[in-house]
């Protein structure tokens, strides 16, 4: 079995690992993947805020991004899994549609809420988007309300 564990660094996303983890790991491979979205050069119309220095923060960002499918790899590997780790820039869902389409994924899996103040607005729009268009079976991951609130 393939699996796509795509993760964002939100509670949610560590659910997913977890979730994951209660596969069987005979004969699963586990892609691990985290999709940096681009950095905008500047904010609003009206309120423009410039980035000097946009790739040093981008090449923060991929740092960053690499230490989290690295932390999932960490847990998933000792269980048996079979693990690569990708991150990759761009649209969340289009990134996670084309990685599971060209790996040809039997299931992917993600939490329903992401990391973002604004998409959290959107409730799980990239969960959502990538439910409606994914090649195959598609695991959303919840949180409990009780242990998010733990959480917060």
């Amino acid at each position: 079995m393939k699996i796509l564990l795509a993760i964002d660094g939100s509670k949610f996303s560590e659910a997913t690992t977890q979730a994951v983890s209660k596969h069987n790991p005979t004969n699963t491979e586990v892609a691990v993947l985290h999709v940096v979205e681009p950095l905008p050069a500047a904010v609003g119309d009206e309120t423009r805020i410039y980035i000097t220095d946009i790739e040093a923060m981008r090449q923060a960002q991929l740092k960053r991004a690499e230490a989290l499918v690295a932390s999932a790899a960490d847990v998933l590997r000792p269980a048996g899994f079979k693990v690569t780790t990708h991150v990759e820039e761009g649209n969340p869902v289009t990134k996670i549609i084309d990685r599971a389409a060209a790996w040809k994924a039997d299931l992917i899996v993600l939490g329903s809420h992401g990391l973002r103040g604004f998409e959290r607005l959107l409730l799980g729009s990239v969960s959502e988007g990538v439910a409606r268009h994914a090649p195959c079976t598609v695991e959303i991951v919840r949180v409990p309300a009780e242990r998010m609130a733990k959480a917060a």
